[in-house]
């Protein structure tokens, strides 16, 4: 593993990736198939996130991929609040347990598995590969490739205009990230983020937000429009306020 990452991190990030895809689609199709609801997926996402911890860890890696807390002052802290907008705002709505407390666990491990390795590969593995040679080209292709990488839940009975839209929400909140891991110098805030915006759905009331917006359709239009004019304004942001400390 190790001479085929010194051989080309790009080439390994790829690999990763692919491994990540098929592992998450594999997991959600046997929790399916035996009716045991997240339970296999937990189990991937957790094991994998572990294994990629402790190489990186044991490779001395962690500074270069961001496994450091960030190097600004706590008053730069309101940065987060264009994140929690984005990332809670199914929560808006109301709060309840959509699924029991076993399965609720098992969803939270998933996701914050999900959030620690969506991160690691996409902000981490790919673009750092891809940025010794040109960072513009690594921050656009982190993000599209994050954004696109959603297509997979068609895979997972996921309806066509929601994962198209899932797929434009996450290449604007990947741009933010990957706007924020490379100014910021920690990838560490990206992952909560992901992490709770992931596990939000464990919480919400889809029905009532739905309700508010005239239908599902029109509440994930306007939530992808939202997203989208709060990344750009909050990139820009970061791009003037935040020094580079990477």
């Amino acid at each position: 593993m190790k001479k085929l990452y010194e051989k080309s991190e790009v080439r390994f990030a790829v690999i990763m990736i692919v491994i990540y895809v098929i592992g998450t689609s594999l997991g959600e199709y046997i929790s399916e198939v035996t009716g045991t609801f997240k339970v296999a997926s937990a189990i991937f996402h957790v094991a994998f996130g572990v294994f990629l911890f402790s190489w990186i860890k044991r490779n001395g890696l962690m500074e270069k991929y961001g496994l450091v807390k960030p190097a600004y002052k706590l008053y730069k802290a309101w940065f987060f609040i264009p994140l929690f907008l984005i990332g809670c705002s199914s929560l808006f709505f109301g709060l309840r347990f959509n699924y029991s407390a076993f399965g609720t666990a098992c969803y939270l491990l998933s996701m914050f598995g999900v959030g620690f390795l969506e991160e690691i590969l996409f902000r981490g593995f790919l673009f750092e590969g891809m940025a010794k040679n040109n960072v513009k080209a690594a921050i656009i292709v982190s993000s599209i490739t994050f954004g696109v990488g959603h297509i997979v839940n068609l895979l997972n009975g996921q309806d066509l205009f929601e994962t198209l839209l899932q797929i434009v929400f996450a290449v604007a909140v990947g741009f933010v990230l990957v706007t924020l891991y490379y100014k910021g110098g920690s990838i560490i805030p990206c992952m909560i983020f992901h992490a709770v915006n992931n596990s939000c759905s464990a919480f919400n009331k889809p029905e009532v937000s739905a309700q508010f917006f005239g239908g599902a359709k029109n509440e994930m239009i306007i939530t992808v429009i939202a997203a989208i004019v709060i990344s750009v304004v909050y990139s820009i942001a970061m791009w003037l306020k935040l020094e580079k400390t990477k």
